[in-house]
């Protein structure tokens, strides 16, 4: 059998709408997947390593193979723990944050960064808390440490990108494509959040993943085959 889980975005949380509706086509499925909270009640600390460490902790304790999936910096995060752990087999990837961090130095006016760095803190508003919470610079200086081209392990992927997407334009998501054997990349009539593409996405991860769908009656459960 594989561990299935699920890394929600950037200022989101295990109660967002893609995590919530994936989870529930889990569990109709008769298949257990984890969500994980990122934030760790703590999201002003929040670094691409620690979601990396926080990931690779939650692995099961045996040798069983992983599937990740995530969303925007999740997805990021996943491409990461995929690199750096063989244990992983298969990632599912919505909207990934290929371009981070760039994408902040160009959408943040050079004195917003100066401030920043000079006070550490930068007010970011959490989606999932539904306020703003400061974040710590070092969240930026950290993800120096991941530079694109250090994604080099070629396995079963799936990309699942918007085309009208505002946050991470859908080009990051075709470069690494074509970059990469393996990849799968499916491009949706949406934008950044997929919300309206959350039927098309899970039929689409059913098929990467070879997950036979649960009868009416319940019967026969989802049985997926290792990849």
């Amino acid at each position: 059998m594989t561990a299935y889980i699920y890394l929600h975005g950037f200022a989101s949380s295990p109660q967002s709408n893609k995590a919530q509706y994936l989870g529930d086509r889990f569990t109709e499925n008769k298949l257990k997947i984890k969500i994980l909270d990122l934030n760790q009640e703590d999201f002003s600390n929040l670094t691409l390593t620690r979601q990396i460490e926080q990931t690779i902790a939650a692995f099961p304790d045996d040798k069983t193979p992983i599937t990740l999936i995530g969303s925007s910096f999740g997805a990021l995060t996943a491409a990461w723990v995929a690199q750096k752990c063989d244990r992983v087999k298969s990632i599912v990837l919505l909207a990934p944050a290929f371009g981070f961090p760039q994408s902040w130095y160009s959408r943040l006016q050079p004195e917003q960064i100066k401030a920043w760095r000079e006070s550490g803190l930068l007010s970011v508003y959490h989606y999932g808390a539904g306020q703003q919470i400061p974040l710590k610079y070092q969240f930026l200086e950290d993800a120096e440490n991941y530079p694109l081209a250090g994604l080099t392990r070629c396995f079963p992927t799936l990309i699942l990108h918007g085309i009208n997407d505002q946050v991470v334009p859908i080009k990051v998501s075709r470069d690494y494509a074509s970059q990469h054997s393996q990849v799968k990349l499916i491009e949706l009539d949406s934008d950044h959040g997929l919300n309206d593409s959350k039927e098309k996405i899970w039929q689409e991860i059913k098929d990467f993943l070879k997950l036979k769908t649960v009868r009416e009656n319940g019967s026969s459960p989802i049985t997926p085959t290792n990849n």
